[in-house]
């Protein structure tokens, strides 16, 4: 299904009207290959309407999220980031404390073993994100 199809029935099922502002949101958005700050999405958007503020970023990103489009990422820096959901296979991070460097990856043998710790546990996995913070092989050689 389209991303946008899902945005429109989320908006629907919810009660929640479409707007303008929201739709130019959402576009910058999903045009956006990278994980992205609030300030940085909402610089982007400023390049598409002036007339659209922090706030309204603000709100439309939890409505996105909660959409199942995207969803916030912590890198342990204070710094709270997006990235898409949907349309993207699910990833681990690997994040360089020195640079910052965020290294995407993705191993099924950890994802099984991820799944048998819940199940040994009694959980019923619905959502799961690992990130492994050390320093990257451009940050050793310093």
């Amino acid at each position: 299904m389209d991303a946008q199809i899902i945005f429109d029935k989320y908006l629907k099922d919810k009660g929640i009207r479409q707007s303008e502002q929201r739709q130019k949101i959402l576009d910058v958005f999903l045009d956006v290959e990278k994980h992205v700050t609030m300030a940085d999405l909402y610089d982007l958007v400023r390049l598409k309407d002036k007339n659209i503020g922090y706030a309204t970023v603000y709100r439309a990103m939890r409505v996105i999220c909660d959409s199942g489009l995207g969803r916030e990422v912590d890198f342990g820096d204070g710094i709270m980031r997006f990235e898409h959901s949907y349309g993207h296979a699910h990833h681990d991070h690997l994040i360089c404390v020195e640079c910052g460097k965020v290294i995407e990856a993705m191993d099924p043998d950890i994802e099984k073993l991820q799944e048998k710790l819940a199940t040994t546990h009694g959980l019923k996995p619905i959502s799961h994100s690992l990130q492994i913070f050390g320093i990257c092989s451009d940050c050793k050689g310093h």
